[in-house]
């Protein structure tokens, strides 16, 4: 990618970071996939070797993450902000989104997060196994 290019994808990176901080909710296409790879991809500028690490660490993580998903580990609100912010850096928003409705829902909202972190941990085995 040249300088310039680069330097306009920084800067996009960084207005969508002060957006997402300041509370702005992003649009997400309903209609995708439970993870935006291709925002994963633009966000490393396509670099294949920084995307595997990363989705290789949230998936072990994802594993972690799971067993935390209990109303009776007392943990559980803890990880699901945890699991909320990984999401939004890999674009699982879908994920992000279920694990937000969680904060505010309370434990009764834990088995969506489950599902969407199931579907979440699918989607990138298989985006994995292509690559």
């Amino acid at each position: 990618m040249a300088p310039a290019a680069r330097a306009r994808k920084i800067r996009e990176i960084a207005a969508l970071a002060r957006r997402v901080k300041s509370g702005v909710k992003v649009a997400s296409d309903e209609s995708a996939g439970a993870v935006d790879f291709a925002y994963l991809e633009g966000f490393t500028a396509g670099d294949r070797q920084v995307i595997g690490e990363v989705l290789s660490l949230f998936q072990q993580q994802a594993e972690a993450w799971a067993v935390s998903l209990r109303a009776a580990d007392p943990a559980w609100r803890d990880v699901v902000h945890t699991i909320k912010g990984a999401s939004r850096g890999v674009g699982a928003n879908r994920l992000a989104d279920a694990c937000a409705r969680a904060e505010q829902a309370g434990e009764g909202a834990l088995p969506q997060v489950r599902e969407a972190l199931s579907q979440a941990s699918a989607e990138i085995a298989a985006y994995q196994a292509r690559a």
